[in-house]
């Protein structure tokens, strides 16, 4: 790493196979092929996929938006694509809902993708992103004790669960559903699988920060 010091956010993140960015207008044609193949995958699971298919404009309005509160440093969404940039293989985030010194990371994968490690890949990169770059105390992850493949990423990951709160949000369906919430702290991320992430981030003007 250089002994200059640049300032996040990271809106570019290389991992050993995929590329994390902020998300761009000019993506909504590979979104919109993503969330279509996969809306079966994700409606069980997703409150937003209730909604979709969406049409080409909504999904630019859409993007639009992730990026202007990116660059506010509002909130950070980003698209998970393969390092060639021409397929999208998921959404992630580094949401700031949680506070000023706290991350939650959300994620969703392509259907084909599935099963192969992504989700677990993007959320070590991120959570070092989240502790190295935007000097955060605290990482969250949330999902559905029913969803057995997103609950396994954090327990990869060396978080804890802090707790499962009982009919806390609602389904696609509106029906009351649980929430797992798992948490890393600023002191046990050293000793965390997540560190030794191998990444290459880089700021708004191509700066490498990490």
């Amino acid at each position: 790493m250089s002994d200059t010091v640049i300032n996040g956010p990271a809106y570019r993140v290389f991992t050993r196979r995929l590329l994390l960015r902020c998300w761009q207008p000019a993506d909504a044609p590979l979104l919109k092929a993503a969330v279509d193949a996969s809306l079966d995958h994700l409606l069980p699971w997703m409150p937003w996929a209730k909604y979709e298919p969406t049409d080409l404009q909504a999904k630019i309005e859409r993007l639009r938006r992730f990026r202007g509160a990116f660059d506010l440093g509002d909130d950070f969404v980003y698209g998970v694509f393969d390092r060639q940039e021409t397929r999208v293989l998921g959404g992630s985030g580094l949401h700031t809902r949680l506070g000023e010194k706290a991350r939650e990371i959300g994620y969703w994968i392509h259907v084909d993708a599935v099963g192969q490690g992504f989700a677990t890949e993007l959320s070590a990169a991120l959570t070092k992103v989240a502790f190295e770059i935007d000097h955060v105390e605290r990482v969250e992850i949330h999902c559905d004790p029913r969803n057995l493949r997103s609950a396994a990423v954090p327990r990869k990951l060396g978080y804890t669960l802090d707790a499962t709160l009982r009919q806390r949000l609602r389904d696609t369906n509106g029906n009351p559903r649980d929430v797992m919430i798992w948490s890393l702290l600023a002191a046990e991320y050293p000793h965390s699988p997540s560190a030794a992430a191998e990444i290459e981030a880089y700021d708004a003007a191509g700066r490498r920060i990490c």
